[in-house]
């Protein structure tokens, strides 16, 4: 915001340079950007802050000048403006009478105009001119001008209405009706929803409420007579509705960042002022004004004794009535707490702390005194669910994965897990940041594409976000991507082998092998869509075969649209999952002396029995004896029946203090012969 620094010295008599004002703003939170000019031409640029809606003023900023400079002194202006600035002709019923008003939505919580006839709507004068444009402002005419200037001295936006052109006449206030239009000050059309907050005569929508004014009732050089409009909006709804039409306009950022309710009259009273001073006319006598639930009065206890240990500096009793009584608010109480009335413009004020920074930052933070830290300080590490992210994290980079990194917000993607779970902000900053991300497969899709979509191994591990049966779900996963050779070619051997199921396979287990965990693969009853519709697998924690996450090829269909290789493979795997999953604690035991025996089994079984069953089978079968069972052979084609294959599983046998004899080695390997017929399996 630009404030010529002339406005701020008509509401405050102050030694002080614009160079050394702008310093004391910044010390009080107003950081000044810009200091434009010297002298009376001196102009601030301000960034102020979303909370502080009333530094968006001159008002505003008198308040922190007078609050911080002690040898600062109020003008009239400035104690006539507190004061309300009473016109004395308010319970007049001229205006009321006029026109009709009617407030019909909770989201405007007050409304007021005034009316003008016979109106001298020229050119403004010199001073007005010169003080809008040093403020960044472009001149218009004097009806105009003086709205944009008494929100600039104030920080309450006005609108102007040509009063003829309003039907009824009458003003309604309410929501906008589905498919309703309006065409707005900047000849832009826009289609409206129940949304958007209206200001309407009796007919038909004039203006969207706290953002801009409709094209048809604009004041004019024809203009005759003017209702002049100050209201006050829910800065939630203006917001939203700004954001919806893409309108961005001084008043809109004043509504959002909530302008003081009680300054609404206030505003009206000093333009009919500054118009009676210019031209000599007088508004119509009396305020039409709705105010349907003014805001009750709010207190806060603070303690000085808090305020100090807080601080760090000690803080006098007057000290603080001082600053706290310069910026409006009003003290009572001798002993502790004291009890402190909060302005109607401090909608941010709610609980101690807040009083306490407002002591601070008057009192200034530079006089903060310089101390040495002193407490306790925690274990260093991390433990829980940050830990065991740690170990997948470490797992992956030890098995030859790089990983990226995505954001968190994104657009549709065809790897995402559920469409109708996904959630996303109220208000996207943009298409392609509509949704949480429900899935960080899309993210490394992404990544490989930029990358080549060839020879590449990538993980990321993050939280996701679902839409839950009561809440939004919230959890970290661990995505994997592979593709292409999992080595880089050599002069002698050409490529090395490339990824494929199993070496994916092979990852998973080497991380689940390092969070503690024990893991089965299943074929899932419900099949994931973006996967390969029968090369895919549950991944299952043992005991429980709780759900884990889901490994296998990406759907050929895609992975064409995406323009990856079809020999992509993918896994996500719930690391929360795997944190809840009740670890058993670590147990060592003494290797056993004594040799391993090996026993080979062939066994031709029907396809349709997953290696998962057989692999459990065997274990049960053979008991605390098998150390080790691994499949070393697959074989189908000639001599063997369609729909079997013959497998050959090597039996690694060791007990501990005993050679085993033969005959002991192959009571064992029969078990397991056994339980394979069981499952349909005949030896070969």
């Amino acid at each position: 915001m630009k404030l010529p620094v002339s406005m701020l010295r008509d509401l405050v008599t102050t030694s002080l340079s614009a160079e050394a004002i702008g310093d004391l703003l910044t010390m009080a939170g107003f950081e000044v950007e810009e200091l434009i000019g010297t002298g009376e031409a001196a102009v601030l640029d301000l960034k102020v802050m979303a909370n502080r809606g009333d530094g968006l003023s001159a008002l505003g900023l008198a308040r922190e000048v007078l609050a911080k400079q002690a040898d600062s002194v109020p003008t009239a202006l400035y104690n006539n403006l507190c004061s309300g600035l009473s016109l004395g002709d308010e319970s007049d019923p001229a205006a009321s009478a006029r026109v009709t008003l009617r407030i019909d939505s909770a989201n405007c919580t007050r409304y007021a105009f005034r009316i003008f006839d016979d109106i001298e709507n020229g050119p403004s004068p010199e001073w007005l001119v010169e003080r809008l444009t040093q403020a960044g402002q472009r001149s218009i005419s004097l009806i105009v001008d003086l709205t944009n200037y008494v929100m600039l001295e104030l920080g309450q936006p006005l609108h102007a209405f040509d009063l003829d052109t309003l039907m009824g006449p009458g003003i309604v206030v309410r929501q906008a009706g589905a498919g309703e239009k309006l065409t707005t000050l900047n000849g832009i059309d826009h289609d409206l929803t129940t949304d958007h907050l209206l200001i309407c005569d009796t007919e038909r929508a004039v203006a969207v409420a706290g953002v801009m004014g409709g094209a048809e009732t604009e004041v004019g050089p024809a203009t005759k007579r003017v209702l002049l409009e100050s209201a006050h909006f829910v800065n939630t709804s203006v917001r939203k509705t700004r954001k919806q039409l893409g309108l961005n306009t001084d008043a809109s950022y004043r509504f959002e960042r909530s302008v003081d309710p009680l300054g609404v009259v206030r505003a009206l009273n000093r333009f009919a002022q500054l118009y009676n001073e210019i031209t000599g006319k007088s508004a119509v006598p009396g305020v039409s004004d709705e105010f349907p639930a003014s805001p009750t009065s709010r207190t806060v206890r603070a303690r000085l004794s808090r305020s100090n240990e807080l601080l760090g500096m000690d803080i006098q009793r007057d000290e603080a009535e001082r600053y706290l009584s310069a910026l409006g608010f009003q003290v009572e109480g001798d002993g502790e707490p004291f009890v402190v009335a909060v302005p109607s413009w401090r909608p941010d004020i709610e609980i101690e702390n807040d009083v306490i920074e407002e002591l601070a930052r008057v009192h200034g933070y530079e006089r903060i005194p310089e101390t040495m830290p002193t407490g306790a300080t925690t274990r260093g590490g991390v433990f829980g669910v940050a830990a065991l992210v740690d170990a997948a994290r470490d797992s992956m980079l030890r098995c030859g994965f790089t990983q990226i990194m995505s954001h968190s917000l994104r657009d549709k993607h065809p790897l995402d897990f559920k469409r109708d779970l996904r959630v996303g902000p109220r208000n996207p900053h943009s298409p392609e940041m509509a949704y949480l991300r429900d899935s960080l497969l899309p993210g490394l899709a992404e990544a490989a594409q930029r990358n080549g979509g060839r020879n590449l191994h990538l993980f990321e591990v993050g939280r996701v976000f679902v839409r839950g049966e009561y809440q939004i779900d919230e959890s970290p996963e661990l995505s994997i991507l592979s593709t292409g050779a999992l080595t880089p070619g050599h002069w002698q051997d050409g490529e090395g082998p490339s990824a494929d199921f199993f070496s994916l396979k092979g990852a998973v287990e080497e991380l689940a092998q390092a969070l503690g965990d024990h893991i089965w693969f299943d074929y899932p009853r419900d099949p994931d869509p973006r996967f390969h519709p029968t090369r895919q697998s549950g991944v299952l924690l043992d005991g429980n075969r709780s759900w884990a996450g889901t490994i296998g090829q990406i759907h050929p269909d895609i992975a064409s649209d995406l323009g990856l290789p079809r020999e992509t493979f993918l896994a996500e795997l719930d690391l929360l999952v795997f944190a809840i999953h009740d670890n058993a604690e670590p147990s060592l035991r003494a290797i056993s002396r004594n040799p391993a025996v090996r026993r080979d089994i062939a066994v031709l079984i029907p396809k349709s029995v997953p290696y998962s069953q057989i692999e459990s089978s065997v274990a049960e079968a053979c008991g605390s004896d098998l150390e080790k069972q691994w499949l070393f052979d697959v074989y189908e084609g000639k001599g063997i029946e369609p729909g079997h294959h013959s497998l050959a599983i090597a039996l690694q046998i060791r007990r501990m203090g005993e050679n085993l004899t033969d005959e002991v080695a192959n009571d064992i390997r029969d078990r397991a012969v056994q339980a394979l017929n069981r499952l349909g399996g005949v030896q070969r």
